[in-house]
């Protein structure tokens, strides 16, 4: 722990923002660190409600994750999913049984009448996770892929279709009308630290920035905002954020993810291997710190986050 007392907030979503939450947790409270949580690609199937971000950030903080495959839980079977298939349905979201278990009981405890965030809070206890973890929004939010004449919900994008179509524009279903969920502007309000991890700008992160009364929170936060890039070296580590940037006319850099965050950003960090654009970001109005950014390992995760909270501490 480095003996920081403040709140630190995350806008979060994905397996690069699990990653360096694991490291957070271990450098502050975990009790002081309030995550906000995209849920734009959440889904209902076999009529489960289904959150992924939000899942593969509590199960990475409980220490449960399949670390091989990036999300699901460590050591999990598929007999439900196969028998699934044989009776007939489509088995290309991939549930382990382990799974499945949290998305019966998400369910049930919103069917019993609680909000998405109650419910998040209260599988956060059971799985002994003791960071705040907030969904964006207890309204529905979705996110839709427009790839030329087509519009995808995001999971079939994402999973069934494997990112195989060109992205020409995302749309944030609801967004306009959602409100943030309990506690969110108050976190951002009393934040001493607000981080943007390195997950998909696009596709992660704007869905949480759509809901208008969480980014004019963060615009008007005299906190300093420090995001992480999650291109390195023009490729995004996971996922397809450097192709869906590229096909919306972003260019994939982190430079390109600077200039697509703007004002919001006070400080950018960026890999070692991207230093050469270091200048670029700065012309933006923006610091900028060169590390390692590239988490493989635990250690890997502490050692961004200590960066991340000298950086923060150095901007207050």
């Amino acid at each position: 722990m480095c003996g920081f007392m403040g709140t630190v907030v995350a806008l979060a979503g994905g397996v690069g923002a699990a990653k360096l939450l694991r490291g957070l947790v271990r450098v502050i409270s975990p009790k002081n660190l309030f995550i906000i949580g995209n849920v734009g690609d959440d889904i209902e199937l076999y009529g489960l409600h289904i959150s992924p971000d939000l899942d593969i950030i509590m199960y990475t903080l409980a220490d449960i994750v399949d670390e091989t495959k990036g999300w699901g839980i460590a050591s999990d079977t598929f007999n439900c999913l196969e028998m699934l298939g044989r009776l007939g349905f489509e088995k290309w979201f991939q549930l382990g049984d382990k799974d499945l278990a949290t998305h019966i009981i998400r369910t049930k405890m919103l069917k019993e009448g609680m909000t998405l965030s109650q419910a998040t809070a209260k599988l956060c206890k059971m799985l002994g996770v003791e960071a705040n973890l907030l969904p964006m929004s207890d309204n529905p939010v979705r996110t839709k892929i427009r790839s030329g004449n087509m519009l995808l919900d995001f999971q079939e994008y994402f999973v069934k279709r494997k990112t195989m179509d060109t992205v020409t524009d995302v749309i944030f279903e609801g967004a306009e009308k959602a409100k943030p969920a309990p506690g969110v502007i108050e976190a951002i309000e009393e934040a001493e630290r607000i981080i943007i991890c390195p997950s998909n700008p696009l596709l992660s992160i704007s869905p949480i920035l759509a809901v208008s009364a969480i980014r004019k929170a963060l615009e008007n936060s005299n906190a300093p905002i420090v995001g992480v890039s999650p291109i390195v070296g023009g490729k995004a580590l996971k996922g397809p954020a450097d192709r869906v940037m590229a096909s919306m006319g972003f260019e994939p850099s982190a430079y390109g993810v600077a200039k697509f965050y703007g004002k919001l950003l006070k400080h950018f960090v960026i890999d070692e291997i991207d230093k050469e654009q270091k200048t670029l970001i700065e012309g933006l109005g923006i610091k900028v710190t060169v590390t390692n950014t590239v988490m493989k390992n635990i250690e890997d995760s502490i050692r961004l986050a200590k960066v991340l909270m000298g950086i923060a501490k150095a901007n207050k």
